[in-house]
Parts: C-alpha cells; structure tokens; sequence
C-alpha cells in the first residue's frame, strides 16, 4: 500500500501493483511482462474510452483525433519496460525501411534534446520519430504516457506548441486519466523493484535509440 494517496489514486496504484506482480512472477520473463502490459493499456484505453463517452453527453468536447499531433511534438519520457515492449511491436511489425527512417529520426531528435537544460527540454517542440503524416507508427504499443493525454480544447494545444514559453497556458487535459495511469505506472514500477528488477527512465528519442531501434 502507498501512503498518503486518495482512494482513487490507491485503485490504480493498487491495480498497476498487482499487474507488476504478475509481470515478475516468473524472473520477469517476456511472455510474462507482455501480458501483464497488454492488460495496464488495454485497462487504462477503456478508461480513457469511456471518459471521452462521458464527456461527450455533457457536452465537453474531446479534441483528441486522428491526424492531431501536437501532443507528439513535445517531450515524451517512457519507463525501460514500456521500451521493451515497443521494441517488441517494432520488431514485429516494421520493416527494415521504416525502422531505418524511425533511426534516422530518433538520432537527429536526441541530438537536440541531450544538449538542452531540463527546462529548455520540456518545452522544446520537435516531431516525435515514430510520427508519421500526423499519426503513431507504433500506437498499439504507445508508452503510457502517449494514452492518458486528453484534451478538451485544441486551441489551448495550438498555443502550448506555439509558444511554450507562456508558463499561463497549458492544454486543457482532463486529470482523471494522467491521474490513473500516473498511478498505474507507480504501482507497476513498485511490483517489480521489490522483486529487484531496476527500472530506468529515458526520453523517447534516448530509449528509442538505446532500447529499440539498435539491432
């Protein structure tokens, strides 16, 4: 149990807990940590599913669409577990040609990025290298991180792309599902360091290079 969370907040964090466990039951085999992956998304996509349903009947609109890619142009950080399995969809799924090009991407992106402060990184805004003509290459494998942004005004994304440097204005994401999968997330993680498997953090484009796209 995770102290000095709300009871929402302890569900997830709960729910990502027991979803760790199962990833490590057997010295963190793939076959299992697959599974137990596939099951947090496929959890935290109906969430965020029937929020967007949710919304819709009173009224709030959901920007969030196919061929809107603002949020894929600013910084991503995903968990080497979550790496793990985008490599695995990649492997399996792109060709030699597009995981060049996604190489390619990925290197002139990580250049940029490991030059700059903390927060000059935060706000830099670049492609991500698995956007393609304003879509994922790689959604069904998409880190947490790509799944819980849900905005309800674009104009507010627009602006943050634009200029990031206007510490006034943020997109209008809802907080319920950063929440859930924030929480998820930690749980998952705490699973699996108690079974004393080190999890690392990386930019995309750093894990993308180190983790995915290097063999």
């Amino acid at each position: 149990m995770a102290e000095g969370l709300s009871e929402h907040e302890q569900l997830f964090y709960n729910d990502g807990y027991q979803l760790g466990l199962q990833a490590a039951k057997n010295n963190y085999a793939e076959d299992d940590l697959f599974q137990a992956m596939a099951q947090m998304y496929h959890a935290i996509d109906q969430l965020i599913e029937s929020l967007s349903a949710m919304a819709q009947k009173q009224g709030i609109a959901i920007h969030c669409r196919k061929g809107c890619d603002y949020c894929c142009r600013q910084a991503v950080f995903a968990n080497s577990y979550e790496l793990h399995y985008l490599h695995h969809f990649i492997k399996k799924n792109f060709s030699s040609d597009q995981k060049n090009q996604a190489r390619e991407k990925a290197i002139a992106k990580n250049k940029q990025t490991s030059a700059l402060e903390e927060k000059d990184m935060l706000n830099f805004k670049s492609p991500c290298p698995l956007l393609k003509d304003g879509s994922c290459t790689a959604y069904e494998a998409r880190p947490m991180a790509c799944r819980i942004y849900l905005s309800t005004n674009v104009i507010s994304c627009i602006e943050f792309y634009q200029n990031p440097e206007n510490e006034n204005n943020y997109p209008a994401l809802l907080d319920f599902p950063l929440m859930a999968g924030r929480m998820m997330n930690e749980g998952f993680i705490a699973a699996l360091k108690e079974n004393g498997i080190d999890i690392a953090e990386f930019r995309l484009e750093e894990g993308l290079l180190k983790n995915v796209l290097n063999g």
